[in-house]
């Protein structure tokens, strides 16, 4: 990869629990990534006009959450005995439909019946993933749902006003546009076998289980008020309209879990396009919630009802599903997750080969749960050394930046490349991460490797 001019990047247009069940104990015994074995326990684009620019972080204009589906276990992504089945190229063994969408393998990793995106396939795209290679992660399967009659229904003690509002009419509120990044809670598991040495269960993400997108919507703040949001309604629980999810013979419902008012007063909306589309099936069609910063599992897709109460809202999805397990923590497990970490990825092939004596620009990206990076480290040597990377484009807290740096590598041979990034907190990646079961959170630095070869 020859130096490039950094001005001339291609302009890209879109197209017109997690824990397993309790009782259900299996590790990842062995999982691939991309053609390559994982043991458990063993050590081992900007688009043009308002498409792009400085994004917006809110304002008039008149997700996540992405998808994996679960094919077996629980909604820890680790294999079990129920969910969808996976036979056919995107679907399942009987033909019905687990993602509806395309997933070549040169966009995506496949994990069963999971969709990871691939970090070069980013490399000249600009700062939005575009629909057709964002990430999928869900708990079933895709639902196909008819617009014009889906109707989103408001309920509960918190409310004064309970109503519904149909496609159409939520179309007609006041909307905002917001660059936000939606990602899974187990991206960069994978890392805590590979790096770390440790078992964990789950599908074995790399650092592809997160996306950006310009996302339109109806702040969740506006449906409430309408709704007449009293001054005691303590959660809001948004529940999907995909199928109920049944993990070891239990069947617990469809996918929902509660909000506190105040994030839902804050920054989540009702949205309905994404990258100035409406949103495709795998991705929420027709309504989905986006909450920034958030685990991806908050954000629910084909939202069908929300519950507002003056009391505290349970689920599985925050009581069995979505804490961290292990040593460190209680038996209960930790706190439900909420906030993001802080994560850095190289626009790089896995494995990539570049040629000696030449200067090689790399690109990558980075971001945090937490507030805005103000700065990327890279190491070549393994990090004996760092430098600098230089920030650049749009710069938007709940998204992510982007991120160059220029290497000249004279010597072939295998390298490890290293990037860390820091946020406004003072947040640093550090070189290791707390062991959890389930490998949720993985924000340590990742070990990506290269070969230098002669030209």
């Amino acid at each position: 990869m020859p130096y490039e001019n950094l001005d001339d990047e291609v302009v890209h247009r879109p197209a017109p629990a997690e824990r397993p069940a309790r009782g259900n104990r299996e590790r990842l015994r062995l999982a691939t990534v991309d053609g390559e074995s994982v043991g458990g326990g063993i050590p081992g684009g900007e688009t043009v006009g308002t498409e792009n620019g400085e994004a917006a972080t809110g304002g008039t204009s008149g997700e996540t959450a992405a998808a994996e589906t679960e094919r077996r276990g629980a909604p820890g992504d680790t294999p079990g005995e129920s969910g969808a089945k996976d036979g056919t190229e995107n679907g399942a063994e009987d033909g019905t439909s687990t993602i509806v969408k395309p997933l070549p393998p040169e966009l995506f990793v496949r994990h069963d019946t999971n969709a990871e995106m691939r970090w070069e396939a980013m490399r000249e795209v600009g700062f939005h993933v575009p629909n057709d290679r964002f990430f999928v992660r869900s708990h079933t399967s895709t639902p196909v749902i008819d617009a014009a009659t889906w109707r989103l229904e408001l309920h509960g003690s918190g409310l004064s006003n309970p109503r519904s509002f149909g496609y159409e009419e939520l179309l007609a509120l006041p909307s905002v546009t917001v660059d936000v990044a939606i990602e899974c809670a187990g991206n960069g598991r994978s890392f805590f076998a590979t790096q770390q040495g440790q078992e964990i269960s789950g599908t074995p993400w790399r650092l592809g289980g997160i996306g950006v997108a310009r996302w339109r919507g109806v702040p969740l703040a506006t449906v409430l008020e309408r709704a007449g949001l009293t001054p005691d309604a303590v959660d809001v629980m948004p529940r999907g309209l995909d199928s109920p999810y049944v993990a070891d013979g239990v069947d617990y419902g469809r996918v929902r879990r509660p909000i506190p008012v105040s994030k839902a007063l804050k920054d989540v909306i009702l949205a309905y396009e994404m990258n100035g589309l409406p949103l495709p099936p795998d991705h929420g069609y027709p309504v989905r919630l986006v909450v920034p910063s958030w685990i991806g599992l908050a954000s629910i897709k084909w939202v069908g009802d929300i519950e507002v109460s003056t009391s505290a809202l349970a689920s599985p999805w925050n009581t069995e599903f979505y804490r961290l397990f292990g040593d460190a923590y209680p038996p209960e497990g930790s706190a439900p997750l909420t906030v993001q970490g802080i994560r850095s990825a190289f626009e790089l092939p896995w494995e990539a080969r570049l040629t000696a004596g030449r200067p090689h620009v790399l690109h990558g990206r980075s971001w945090s749960g937490n507030g805005r990076i103000t700065a990327v480290e890279v190491s070549f040597d393994g990090g004996a050394t760092w430098r600098r990377a230089q920030l650049r484009g749009p710069h938007v807290v709940p998204a992510w930046a982007r991120w160059h740096i220029t290497w000249n590598p004279r010597l072939p041979g295998p390298y490890t490349l290293l990037a860390r990034a820091t946020d406004e907190t003072g947040a640093v990646q550090p070189m290791r991460t707390a062991h959890n079961e389930y490998g949720y959170l993985f924000d340590a630095v990742v070990r990506h490797p290269v070969t230098v070869v002669n030209g």
